[in-house]
Order: C-alpha cells, then structure tokens, then sequence
C-alpha cells in the first residue's frame, strides 16, 4: 500500500511538473509574441492604431498571468517553507537571490528607460521643432506662391500681344510663346471653352482638360489667375497644404499627376474674334523637381509631426507598456530560473536528507541516487553505497546476533530448566542474575532483590556469608599450581521463613567468571537425595537389627518361661513373686523388643507400590469408620472436597500414610484441652493435583525435629519409634507425591502441626 501510495505521489508530482512547465511556456511564449507585436506597431503607427485596444487587453492579461504566477510561488514557497518541508529555505533563498538579480537591475533598466521614454517623447514636440516645421512648411508655400505668381505675371503680358494675333498664326504665336515661357504646354480657349489653339502636350489629347468655368470667371474678374496642380497626388497621405488657395481647384481630368503650375489670363482684344468673345490663354508649367521634393518632405513631416503630437499620449503608454511586460518577463525569468536551478541544487540534498533520516530510523533499504556527473550525484551514489554496505554489515550483524540470542535463548532454556540453582554474584556479593531453578531451591524471590548483596534476602544471611567466604579462600589461593578451577562445598540452610521452614541441604561449587569481575555459583538441593540415603541406611540398619535381635528373642522368652515353669511350688513366697516378677518382666521387654524389630522389619521390608486410579474421599471415609466419634480421645474432623478427582495411589500404603497421620497427631494432643484433628482434603484446578492435609492443635514440633522429621528414629514421643513420618516420607515417594510439614503459627504462637501431601491426578 506504500508503495502504491508513492507511485501515485511520483506520478502526480510528474504530472503537476509538467503542467507547470508547460503554463509557464505558454506565458512566456505569449508574453513573447505580445512583445514582439508592441515592437512591431512602435514603428508602424497605422498598425498601433488599429490594434490598440488589443494589444493594450493583451498587455494587461500578460501581466496578470505573470503576476499571478509569481505570486501562486511564492504561496507555495511559503507552504513549504511552514511545513518544515526540507530545503524549502534554500529555495527562497536562492529564488530571492536571482529575483533580486532580476528585479534590481531591471527596475534600475526601466527608470531609466521611463525617463529616457518620457523625455524623449517630450522632446520630440518641443515648440522650436514645431515652429521650424511651420516655418519650413510656410517657406514652401511662399515659394509656390511666388513662382506661381511670376507665371501668372508671364502669362498675362504675354496675353496682351496675342490679342493682335490672327487665329491662323496663333499656334505659331502659342509655340514661339510656350518656348519663351519654358512652359510644357500653352492653349488658347475661347468663352465658352473650346480649345482654338495649343502648343506643347495638349496637341496630341483627344480631349485636352479645358478650364472650369469658375477658372474662367476668376480669369475675367481678375485678369488673370494661378492654381498648383499635382502636388496632393504625388504626396502620399498629403492635404493639399502646399497648394496655393488664390485658385483652387481639382485637376482637369486625363492630365499627368508631374507637379504643375497653370496660370490662365484673359486676352482682351475682341477684334481678332469672329465672334468678339474672349479669348483665354492658358500656360502650363512643370514645378521644379527638387523643389517638388522638398516641398513634400517638409509637408509630411509636418503631417506626421502634429498625428504624434495628438498621440503622444498613447505612445508613451505603449512605450511604458512594453518595458513594463518586458520587466515582469525579466522577473519571472529570474524567478523561474531561480526554482528550476534551486530543484536542481536542492535535490541531491533532499535525497540525502531523506536518506539520513530513513537511516537513523534504522530502514537500511537501497537508496536513490542521482546518475549527474557532478558532485552532488557523486555524493548520493556515495550515500547510496554507504548505506547498502550498512545494510550488509547490518545484516550480518543481525544475523550474529540471531546466533547469539540463538544461543542465549538456548542457554537460558538450559538455565530456567535445569534443576540446579545458578546465581551470578559481583565481587561485592551482590546479585547480577539468577535462574528459577535457584528461586526453587532457596524458596526466595531472588529477581526481587536484583543488585543487592546475597545476604540481605531473608533467609540466606549465613549461607551468602560462607559462600563469599568460600569465593575468598579460592581466589586467595587460585594462582597456584594445584588449585582447581572451582571450588565444592556442601552447606545447610533453613531457607523461607514462615510456616513451611524447613532445613535443605546444598551441594554448592563456585568459580570466577573468565574476563568479568563476577562469581559463579551453581548449587543443588540434596535434601531428598540425603533423606533417600538415610532411609536406606535405616532401612538396612532396621534390617540387620531385626535379624541380629530377633533371634535370640525367642530363646530369652522361652527360657524365662521354661526356668518359671520349673521352679514354680519350689520357692518360697517371696523368691516366687521375686520370680514371677522377674520372668513377667523379661517376657515383657522381649514382647516390646519384637515389636521394636517388627516395626523396623516392616520398614526395611516396605513393598513397591501398585499405582491404580484412588478416589481419595472413599478411601478417607473407609479409614474414618475405624475412628468413631462416640469413644475417641482426639476427635477427628472430616473436611471432603466434592471435587476431588481420582489419584494415582496405592490403596492399601496410602490407608497406613492416612493411620500413621492421624495417630501421630492424636498423640501428639493426647490430655490437652480442645484437642482436635482436622483430616481434610481438597482439588486445584491451576496445578491440578489433589491435596491430603492432617492438622492438629498440638505443641508442634520443635525446630530441631522439624528440620530432620522425616528420619527414622526421631521422635518427640517418649514410647514412639520415630518410624511413622519415614514411613510417610518413604509412601509419598513410591507414589510421587510432594510431602510438606510445618507448623502453624499464629501471631508468633505455634497453634500445632500440619502435615500435607500433593498427589498427581490419574491418567
């Protein structure tokens, strides 16, 4: 699921990287195109005229995109910069750098260029400019108005002779005249506009252009009149300033557009006329070309000047509008720039971090590396390499370490397993480490008392004191040649406190740890290992009194007997009580003496037990009808759990475990006011086992006795053998019972004696 997760992170962020990328080359690309169309219509006004509006529109959404686009990253530069995203101060670090770089020299660019723009369209319409323009302007209109003028003045003197001529010999006249006159062409018009005669380029028209009548009218009246034609259709765009506004007038049709002044006067003398009308003669000639020129150039500059003048305005705006695009593609250069080239510097550090911390998170898994050839890419390879030899150490490490927990688990398993106690001691005596086999034994919470001496667990102050001072006499005498690499002793100790106290008898050795300041001590309980060998003992020694004693028993009581039968009626009255006291009595103590060799017969000859499935309760109930309530010395309560299940057992030795119990307890109350025995059983779910328990409300036994209660031979009853417990002990073994005896204390006052038995449920 991370991993798929990540997929679509990576994929997402290609997808919004390449869409970023490809916004920002639209923008940049329009704002391109923008730029160079305001370029294009700064020297071409027509075109600024007409695309102004949008061109303008275009500028003002440029810009916004540019400006919402530096804004949108610095929003995100800022996010990233509040997540304690890493290298998001180095991004604003460097996109502010190269956006002052930017922006800095841009802004210092576009002051300047403000200024420049704004002066120097100012300056452009200073009022000399506008006044030389106007005087070039009036200076031209002087001088077609003079050489007008003088055509005018030619034309009419040259009218006053021809009034003389005939009409055969006008086109003579006209020739000589349009010679004189430079002219390119003469004609001679009557009233009502009809050509009588021409000279020059007119000859050869179809339908030369006649005067308009008001040009004739101005003719009559004035006596003669002038016009500039051509000059508007030569200049492009011209208003027809230059032109003279003494006659004005279009020009006659099919007539060159070359510049040209035509003056038309009148010729007066009717005389010559068939009819008596007026005659008009008309002169036309061609302007001068580099006056022509000159006339125009100073005409369209005046034009063009006073069209920029009116626009000045809208020229500035543009010239402003376009420094101010081309300084926000500036910015956003500098700033993408800044982005592009931060991601690049940022990366390799960004993989590192990330590394860095995977790896103090313990993920020792493959990193990414950069294939550039630089030294940041070198430096993640490195990282990389780093980290997958990490990862190998690491794993060999663990699995070393696998071995050795292996091998500790191992050896903590022998250890919580092993039936001997082991404890790791410091030089000081203090506990390091114990395993539950020790726990067992000592009957003491020794995990509790980690890190203190040995000697402050209740119970254990004598036996920590001889085990230091066994560790002591070995390490004293370690470095010689014939001591052993250990030490052995046996010790006896009244572990636990409480009720259950009870002598255990320990087979200790200890040694020094090798490379370590601490103490090894491995210990086992003997107790029933002592206890099994004094039965034995016992048992053989009972077997070999009951065959020394016995034997010569018989013949004692029978010579006693025979040596009464003899010599009873033979003696006087006081030898024969004598006798028969003397006879009663050996017959007596060999009776006692049987019954001692017995006992220990029985004991030493004690059977095997046949282990079959008991119900305790049965057998207890079958045992209680022997003693009845009616005529007892010591009453005896019955406490029966219902949920006893069947033991394994053998019902005929755990019938004398159940007598010996009971009769040891009665004796042991025997003339003692509210004597009581409590034979009581019960079931535990948790362990289980069913429980055998006697009680009574005895003396209890004393420390010595209890220590060594289970011995043959120890006893606390004056005519008692001391062979009951063994007989207990020896039962409870067979059948594989735990055996505890303890007495019951109550506000530090011995209430009696308790003797209980543990026994396996059947299979």
């Amino acid at each position: 699921m991370t991993r798929f997760g990540s997929l679509i992170r990576l994929k997402s962020s290609a997808a919004f990287r390449w869409s970023l990328g490809m916004g920002v080359g639209i923008v940049v690309a329009l704002g391109l195109v923008l730029l160079f169309l305001l370029t294009q219509a700064t020297d071409n006004r027509q075109l600024y005229e007409r695309n102004y509006v949008l061109l303008f529109r275009l500028n003002v959404a440029v810009a916004s995109l540019l400006v919402l686009l530096i804004g949108w990253m610095a929003v995100r530069l800022a996010l990233r910069l509040r997540r304690g995203r890493f290298g998001s101060r180095l991004l604003i670090k460097l996109a502010a750098i190269f956006a002052l770089v930017g922006l800095l020299p841009g802004l210092m660019i576009y002051v300047v260029s403000y200024q420049f723009v704004s002066r120097s369209i100012e300056s452009w319409f200073d009022v000399e400019v506008e006044g030389a323009l106007a005087a070039g302007l009036n200076l031209g209109r002087a001088t077609l108005d003079t050489l007008a003028a003088d055509l005018g003045n030619k034309t009419r003197q040259a009218a006053i002779p021809l009034a003389e001529v005939p009409e055969l010999l006008v086109g003579v006249s006209l020739e000589r005249l349009r010679e004189q006159l430079s002219a390119s062409d003469v004609a001679l018009w009557s009233a009502s506009g009809q050509l009588i005669a021409s000279a020059g380029t007119s000859q050869f028209l179809l339908q030369p252009e006649r005067p308009s009548a008001q040009q004739l009218r101005s003719a009559r009246t004035q006596r003669v009149t002038t016009q500039i034609e051509g000059l508007d259709e030569v200049a492009p765009g011209g208003n027809g300033e230059l032109d003279t506004d003494a006659h004005p007038g279009p020009p006659a049709p099919g007539t060159a557009t070359v510049p040209r002044v035509k003056a038309i006067a009148v010729v007066n003398n009717t005389s010559l006329s068939v009819l008596g009308q007026s005659r008009f003669l008309q002169v036309t000639a061609a302007l001068p070309p580099g006056l022509v020129a000159n006339a125009i150039a100073v005409q369209e500059a005046n034009r063009e000047y006073q069209e920029r003048a009116l626009a000045r305005g809208g020229l500035r705006k543009m010239y402003i509008g376009t420094l101010t695009l081309s300084l926000f593609l500036a910015v956003l250069g500098a700033v993408v720039l800044a982005v592009i080239l931060g991601n690049q510097l940022a990366k390799p550090l960004l993989l590192l971090a990330e590394g860095v911390r995977q790896v103090a998170q313990g993920d020792l898994t493959p990193k990414a590396a950069l294939q550039g050839r630089d030294e940041l890419g070198g430096l993640t390879r490195s990282f990389a390499d780093m980290t997958q030899q990490l990862a190998d150490a690491r794993s060999a490490v663990q699995h070393s370490m696998n071995q050795v927990n292996a091998s500790h688990a191992n050896l903590q398993t022998i250890l919580d397993n092993l039936t001997a106690g082991v404890i790791v001691l410091d030089v000081g005596g203090r506990l390091q480490s114990s395993n539950p086999g020790a726990n067992r034994i000592l009957r003491a919470p020794l995990e509790d008392y980690q890190g203190q001496p040995l000697g402050e667990v209740p119970g254990l102050e004598v036996f920590a004191k001889e085990v230091l001072a066994q560790f002591a006499d070995y390490l004293s005498s370690h470095n010689t040649p014939q001591t052993l690499a250990h030490w052995q002793q046996s010790f006896e100790l009244h572990a636990g406190h409480g009720a259950s106290d009870k002598a255990i008898t320990l087979i200790a050795r200890g040694a020094k740890m090798p490379g370590t300041e601490e103490y090894l001590l491995v210990f086992d309980d003997i107790s029933d290992m002592v206890s099994a060998q004094r039965a034995q003992a016992w048992g053989e020694v009972a077997r070999r009194l009951a065959h020394e004693i016995k034997n010569p028993l018989t013949p004692i009581q029978l010579s006693a007997e025979r040596l009464e039968m003899k010599l009873t009626g033979k003696l006087g009255q006081t030898e024969q009580a004598l006798l028969n006291k003397s006879v009663k009595t050996i017959v007596d103590q060999v009776d006692a003496m049987k019954r001692l060799v017995n006992e220990f017969r029985d004991y030493a000859r004690l059977p095997a037990a046949e282990l079959t499935p008991v119900d305790l309760n049965v057998l207890v109930s079958e045992v209680m009808q022997l003693y009845p309530s009616d005529n007892a010395v010591v009453p005896v309560s019955v406490e029966l759990d219902p949920q006893v299940r069947l033991i394994q057992g053998d019902a005929q030795m755990l019938r004398q475990v159940i007598h010996n119990l009971l009769q040891n307890a009665q004796d042991a109350q025997e003339g003692k006011s509210g004597a009581l025995v409590v034979l009581k059983t019960d079931y535990s779910e948790t362990s289980r086992r069913v429980r055998l328990t006697v009680r009574d409300n005895g003396s209890g036994f004393p420390d010595h006795i209890l220590k060594r209660a289970f011995e043959p031979y120890v006893t606390t009853k004056v005519k008692g053998t001391g062979l009951g417990l063994a007989v207990v002990k020896k039962i409870a073994d067979e059948h594989g019972a735990r055996i505890d005896i303890s007495n019951r204390v109550a506000e530090g006052v011995v209430q009696g004696a308790q003797v209980s038995l543990s026994f396996a449920l059947a299979a």
